[in-house]
């Protein structure tokens, strides 16, 4: 299995299933007037973004969605609208994660060894350790950092594309070019361009735009406001469960999800250990088979939530739900196979059938 594959699909799949990856694919407005840089080949820019090591830094981060999706308690950052967060690392595999919601906020925190995720509204901590075949820090919490999604997406789909520079930019008062990677015309997807501002001294992306077929304007938006770039305190990085926390692992607040809401239940399939993959490039979709349990076992309130943001489709495949984004879709059959990607709907009917 290709794992870059499956986190590109993962990504598109996320729309739905609460990953937070595709919706900081976005940028917002710059300040200032635009730097003048010495100029840059696209091939050279993009070699310098998957190679650089950009070390410790803290920023506050920018959000501001258009995709049309709807208002999840448990990350309200997907709903549209604007929304900021804090994030910190040390270079070295430790983050931390600051994410407010009104009078509350999550917090995430990889101290290299544990991942921890506190919600200051319910006093309810999730503690996931690092396992020796999983090296790698949480999905979620990587993705939340927009220089590392951005250099994921880059080695994902370069030779997919067309790359250009189109000029540069200042992002968190930082001068930065700007690299634009189009979609080659074979590619069946959503997506038009995406647009990333790379930092022109430490070659660290500061912000990401994903701009789809038909608007104008980014589908969503994330990126730095604000940067300090060097060694961070060290505190920040290590985290202690308040008192009277209630601490749980990310197996049990599965099983908890899946009883509360369906989308938990496309999620646990979709970013499983073995998902299926289908298609290259721009056009890769993300298949799998939702437990049998998960799709008999929905309440009726999260079952209207669905029914209100998706539709009924069928065709030779069978019958089921159809949930739409300006940069995603996601297929529902009615018998557990969910397919997903940043791909026309036309294209999920035709790969549905290939789902085990």
């Amino acid at each position: 299995m290709n794992k870059r594959k499956v986190t590109l699909a993962a990504a598109a799949a996320g729309v739905l299933t609460g990953a937070t990856g595709l919706s900081l694919l976005a940028m917002p407005a710059g300040a200032g007037q635009p730097p003048s840089l010495p100029p840059v080949a696209p091939e050279t820019l993009v070699e310098q973004v998957l190679t650089s090591e950009p070390g410790a830094f803290g920023g506050t981060i920018e959000v501001d969605n258009k995709l049309g999706l709807p208002a999840i308690a448990e990350i309200p950052q997907l709903a549209d609208g604007k929304h900021s967060g804090r994030v910190w690392t040390d270079g070295n595999g430790k983050m931390r994660l600051a994410l407010p919601n009104g009078q509350s906020e999550q917090t995430i925190v990889d101290d290299g060894t544990t991942t921890w995720v506190w919600n200051s509204a319910d006093n309810e901590v999730t503690k996931s350790e690092r396992r020796a075949d999983k090296p790698d820090a949480e999905p979620d919490a990587k993705a939340a950092d927009p220089a590392t999604a951005a250099k994921e997406i880059v080695g994902l789909t370069k030779e997919f594309s067309d790359i250009s520079v189109d000029g540069t930019a200042r992002v968190a008062n930082r001068a930065a070019y700007e690299l634009v990677l189009t979609p080659k015309a074979s590619e069946k997807t959503l997506v038009r361009e995406v647009r990333i501002a790379v930092d022109a001294e430490l070659k660290m992306p500061l912000r990401v735009a994903v701009l789809t077929n038909g608007t104008a304007e980014p589908a969503g938006t994330v990126g730095f406001t604000e940067i300090n770039v060097g060694p961070q305190d060290a505190k920040l990085f290590e985290f202690t469960p308040p008192a009277n926390a209630e601490v749980t692992t990310p197996e049990a607040k599965e099983r908890e999800g899946r009883e509360k809401r369906p989308e938990a239940g496309v999620e646990q399939a979709l970013r499983g250990e073995d998902p299926q993959v289908f298609g290259t490039g721009w056009d890769t979709v993300l298949g799998a088979r939702i437990p049998t349990e998960a799709m008999t076992q929905v309440p009726a309130e999260a079952q209207g939530l669905v029914d209100r943001f998706t539709k009924e489709v069928s065709g030779s495949w069978g019958s089921g739900k159809l949930f739409t984004t300006k940069v995603a879709t996601v297929l529902i059959a009615d018998d557990g196979r969910v397919v997903a990607g940043a791909v026309p709907e036309q294209v999920l009917f035709d790969t549905i059938g290939q789902v085990k």
